[in-house]
């Protein structure tokens, strides 16, 4: 499964989205609405460096696969919006996995 670097970054896509809804969905409730801090701390961290990660395989990614500005653009734009590494992956990683 993680022979090839697009492998990887659909990995890297799917714990970088999970991390993400984990941050959105339940650590920033328990934060403010019950006043319970500490899961932010671990998940914002473990997060951050999964979108660093991210960020940077699909800058690895695109240039090993030659990709253009567009494609990039998408696939970075991904990391920022909830669902949208889920989105990238299928709509621009896994059609590159099936031509190779």
């Amino acid at each position: 499964m993680l022979k090839t670097n697009i492998n990887r970054l659909r990995v890297l896509g799917f714990l970088e989205g999970i991390s993400y809804l984990l941050l959105l969905g339940i650590c920033m409730p328990l934060k403010y609405m019950m006043d319970i801090p500490e899961p932010t701390s671990y998940v914002g961290m473990a997060h951050g460096v999964l979108f660093i990660a991210y960020c940077l395989w699909v800058v690895i990614v695109a240039a090993e696969l030659k990709w253009g500005f567009s494609k990039i653009f998408w696939a970075l734009v991904a990391s920022l919006l909830p669902f949208g590494t889920f989105v990238a992956d299928a709509r621009l990683f896994k059609p590159e996995e099936v031509k190779r």
